[in-house]
């Protein structure tokens, strides 16, 4: 077996093991099916890419999750029609291979006020929740996960938790310790997302895409430099290398200044008045004595 053979296995077999629960996750996230398979997708994508990287990490499901919630989580979604809830007319049938797959299966009571709750809560809480209380992850891991300090983790974990039992009284969150409002909220997200009926991409087409979209951004990449080579040096051709005036307009010239000599001082007056002296008596020697 070739060492690509060896990584396409291990990839593949950590993608068996988590895909399915992390697009359940990514679905309790996001409130979206379509969006959480693609973001799942993606994190593998971007796994493969950088497989030498994520081979020797520590949790390489944690780093796929976190480029997945990255992905998922992206603002920039809610302007792509391909993976925001439509509004449609009442009686409108859309094509089979367009339709949502179906948003939500219940796994007991108050399964569907749950997910309301837990979408309605901002983003970074419910990140922060979904990883401390659904996955059962330690405060440390989920700060460093969600790119925040403890203290900063621990206050999102602290309000989430204080809306969620606002919204639903009946969990019984009210008055308890935290490590018990942590229990009950882990069994009630665990046995939600269990629920949920996923059917991720397989690995094999994961990985053919990832290599279709590095070849595609590489290929981009090339363009874009022979573009900007082509572009420089065409500019060096029709661009003059020397100013040539225009024939119609003679370059001016400044008037030529004759400057003053500048004044003298020191040693120069100090000549001057010993060479009136000489002269003074020069002139006395040649004037006849007045007797």
């Amino acid at each position: 077996m070739t060492q690509r053979e060896q990584a396409a296995h291990a990839f593949d077999d950590l993608h068996a093991r988590h895909a399915v629960a992390l697009t359940q996750q990514t679905y309790l996230l996001t409130g979206r099916p379509r969006l959480a398979r693609r973001a799942v997708e993606q994190g593998f994508r971007l796994a493969w890419q950088r497989w030498p990287q994520v081979a020797v990490d520590p949790d390489p499901a944690g780093w796929v999750r976190a480029a997945a919630y990255e992905y998922a989580l992206t603002p920039w979604h809610r302007l792509c029609p391909g993976l925001r809830p439509a509004r449609k007319p009442k009686h409108f049938q859309e094509p089979k291979e367009f339709q949502e797959p179906k948003e939500f299966q219940e796994s007991g009571p108050s399964d569907r006020a749950l997910l309301e709750a837990l979408l309605s809560l901002p983003a970074p809480y419910r990140r922060a929740l979904l990883l401390h209380d659904g996955l059962g992850m330690g405060l440390y891991e989920t700060a460093a996960e969600i790119e925040a300090s403890t203290p900063a983790a621990a206050g999102r974990l602290t309000h989430a938790r204080e809306r969620v039992a606002e919204r639903l009284p009946e969990l019984g969150l009210g008055g308890q310790e935290p490590v018990r409002q942590g229990e009950i909220l882990r069994a009630r997200i665990t046995g939600l997302a269990a629920a949920q009926q996923v059917t991720p991409a397989a690995a094999q087409c994961v990985r053919s895409g990832s290599e279709r979209s590095d070849l595609r951004t590489t290929l981009a990449a090339v363009g874009l430099t022979g573009l900007f080579a082509l572009v420089t040096l065409v500019m060096m051709i029709v661009t003059p290398d020397h100013y040539t005036p225009s024939p119609d307009k003679p370059l001016a010239t400044a008037p030529h200044t004759r400057l003053s000599p500048a004044p003298r001082h020191g040693a120069d007056i100090r000549k001057q008045g010993n060479a009136a002296v000489r002269k003074r008596l020069r002139q006395a020697r040649l004037t006849p004595e007045v007797r």
